[in-house]
This record gives structure tokens, sequence and C-alpha cells, in this order.
């Protein structure tokens, strides 16, 4: 739990809404953006790291 609580805040907002209000359909748009957006990222940190 240390960790979550070292998360910035809108990420804990994510975690909470997901938690409690979420309907299935928005956990699935949530979830397709967010395995999106890390897989991005991911790719773009790989790149920067290859470059070095």
């Amino acid at each position: 739990m240390k960790q979550f609580n070292k998360l910035p805040k809108t990420v804990k907002k994510t975690v909470r809404y997901i938690l409690q209000d979420a309907n299935l359909e928005k956990l699935d748009d949530i979830e397709n953006i967010l395995i999106k957006s890390i897989k991005e990222r991911r790719s773009e940190l790989a790149e920067k790291k290859e470059h070095k």
C-alpha cells in the first residue's frame, strides 16, 4: 500500500473510480487506454535506452 500512496493524485483518483463507480463499458475503455499508453511509453523509453 505504501507504493499506492506515492503515486500521483490523478492515478489514485482513477483507481478509486475504477473500484467504486466504473461500469463494465467504462472499465473496458479505461483498460484499453491504459494498455495502449503503457505500451507506447515503454517503446519510447526502450528507444531512448538504445540510443545511449
